[in-house]
């Protein structure tokens, strides 16, 4: 019985936070709305060569599949930010909207179930490690240092 009620109350919140994310998505798109990001987060638009060119440079690449409509999307923003200042050139972070026309097929690509996703890539650009859910600063470091990467 406890184990009843408790998938009935996980399922919940996950309907009541993707819902929630839904009908603000519905909005922002309705209204033509361009939500910020922080400054060194990018959104890529170029579906062909974006991550490989990047990896050229990048030790890993941080792939953050996600929306800037999602609450635990938006815990996610800061955390991106940290680790690009943090590693600079050694791991770049690349952020795609997977609500827009252009953040779509990123979604298709990776093959994403929920959101935010993170994806990371290793300098040939095959992907190494992938997480869903929230994903803290210190946790995402532990995988870069398994990789090698430090600050």
């Amino acid at each position: 019985m406890k184990n009843n009620t408790a998938f009935v109350i996980i399922i919940s919140l996950f309907v009541f936070f993707a819902g929630g994310c839904s009908e603000r998505a519905k909005q922002v798109e309705q209204n033509n709305e361009k939500p910020g990001l922080p400054a060194q987060v990018e959104i890529i638009k170029d579906k062909t060569a974006a991550v490989a060119d990047e990896n050229k440079k990048a030790l890993v690449t941080f792939v953050e599949l996600g929306s800037v409509n999602c609450i635990p999307c938006k815990m996610m923003q800061p955390v991106m930010k940290e680790i690009e200042k943090d590693y600079k050139s050694k791991v770049k972070v690349i952020f795609y909207d997977v609500w827009t026309a252009e953040g779509k097929p990123f979604a298709e690509k990776y093959a994403i179930k929920l959101i935010p996703t993170q994806v990371f890539l290793d300098k040939e650009g095959k992907e190494f490690f992938r997480h869903e859910g929230f994903f803290s600063k210190e946790d995402i470091a532990e995988v870069l240092k398994k990789q090698g990467v430090t600050k």
